[in-house]
């Protein structure tokens, strides 16, 4: 049996629509009219929550969207602790989605770009438009406390110094989570590498003598504390600079010239006394090589005429006087190879001496020619 059956029929009395009543359709009951504009408005009603509920949907997940920029990496943190093991943690450059604040949160880390630090805590004091000019400050005779920064160096003077170096993230994990500022312990390192530096250095020696020793002490003092801390960073030196109380600048000019001129007039003396010692040994070698060259030619010459008198003395103990003939033919024929008139006188053979007389013209004389002024 249907339902329907025991239901109770309502049965509407037909009544003569209501004169004036605008709105009301004669043909339908007011009830029914109501009944349907309920409806009406409930179901707008409910596709607009839809609607609602739809559009926060989306911007719930549209809020989640985030951009990874080229030049740095982002952790990303649920409810404080990094998502992911490892590299995984690191989110590479492109589009991610997260959940929103404060169930998840973002950690920016800048690992692509390069960053610098300036320690001033041994310089004196400039105004921003100063430093921008590149102009001193008034000269004082004295330093202002609480202004002017300064170094103690070893031998009790006071120098100034500044230092500048760029470090680069190379370990973002670390240097985000490890330590709470970076930039400022990194600050204080770079402060100890002067103060402690100055210490072990003269004033002349940070100044002038032993400058670039004294930067490459404070730089390599940063890169120790940094390695030892491993904060995650790679520091690159840059600039160390040095230099005098600005009130007595121009007194240590004047010793530096002064010490230049002498190293100068030192080093002129060195190269010439190194010139002279090179031209001593030089000429001295050359007398030297000239006689054993000599004397190796004496010895040689010597020892010639020796064999050659070994050879001949048999010969000369065999007939003397033919030797000597022999010998006085050879002599003469040199001697006299440019002369006209050769004349030989033979000696006698009973070995008295022989008188030769010559007979010598007087030369003509020649006549001398009469010149005008002599008339």
């Amino acid at each position: 049996m249907d339902s329907k059956d025991h239901e109770p029929e309502i049965k509407a009395e037909s009544k003569p629509p209501a004169a004036g009543v605008p709105g009301v359709s004669p043909s339908l009951p007011v009830e029914d009219s109501g009944t349907r504009a309920l409806a009406d408005a409930l179901g707008a009603s409910f596709a607009l929550v839809k609607l609602m509920m739809v559009g926060l949907v989306i911007a719930f997940v549209a809020s989640g969207i985030f951009t990874v920029n080229p030049n740095e990496v982002v952790v990303l943190l649920r409810f404080g602790r990094p998502v992911g093991v490892g590299t995984e943690q690191l989110l590479q450059p492109g589009l991610h989605w997260k959940l929103p604040y404060p169930v998840d949160e973002l950690v920016r880390i800048p690992v692509g770009e390069s960053r610098s630090l300036t320690s001033t805590t041994g310089w004196y004091f400039v105004t921003p438009e100063e430093e921008a000019a590149g102009t001193d400050p008034m000269r004082l005779p004295s330093l202002r406390p609480g202004l002017d920064g300064y170094l103690l160096t070893g031998d009790g003077n006071i120098v100034h110094a500044r230092a500048t170096l760029s470090y680069r993230i190379t370990d973002p994990l670390r240097y985000a989570f490890h330590f709470g500022q970076v930039t400022n312990l990194l600050q204080g390192i770079l402060d100890n590498a002067l103060i402690h530096t100055a210490a072990r250095f003269s004033a002349d020696g940070a100044l002038y003598r032993d400058k670039l020793a004294f930067q490459e002490a404070v730089l390599a003092r940063v890169s120790l504390m940094v390695d030892r801390l491993e904060l995650g960073v790679t520091v690159d030196p840059r600039e160390v600079r040095t230099r005098p109380p600005l009130f007595v600048e121009d007194a240590f000019d004047s010793v530096l010239r002064a010490q230049q001129e002498g190293d100068l007039m030192i080093q002129e003396a060195q190269s010439y006394a190194r010139g002279a010692t090179n031209r001593a040994i030089g000429e001295a070698s050359a007398v030297v090589s000239d006689g054993v060259t000599r004397s190796n030619y004496l010895v040689q010459t010597l020892s010639a005429e020796a064999n050659s008198f070994q050879g001949l003395l048999p010969a000369y103990e065999r007939n003397p006087e033919l030797f000597q003939q022999r010998l006085l033919a050879e002599y003469h024929s040199r001697v006299l190879t440019n002369a006209q008139l050769k004349t030989y006188l033979p000696q006698r053979r009973d070995g008295r001496p022989q008188e030769v007389r010559l007979l010598l013209n007087k030369e003509p004389e020649v006549p001398r020619r009469e010149t005008p002024d002599a008339r």
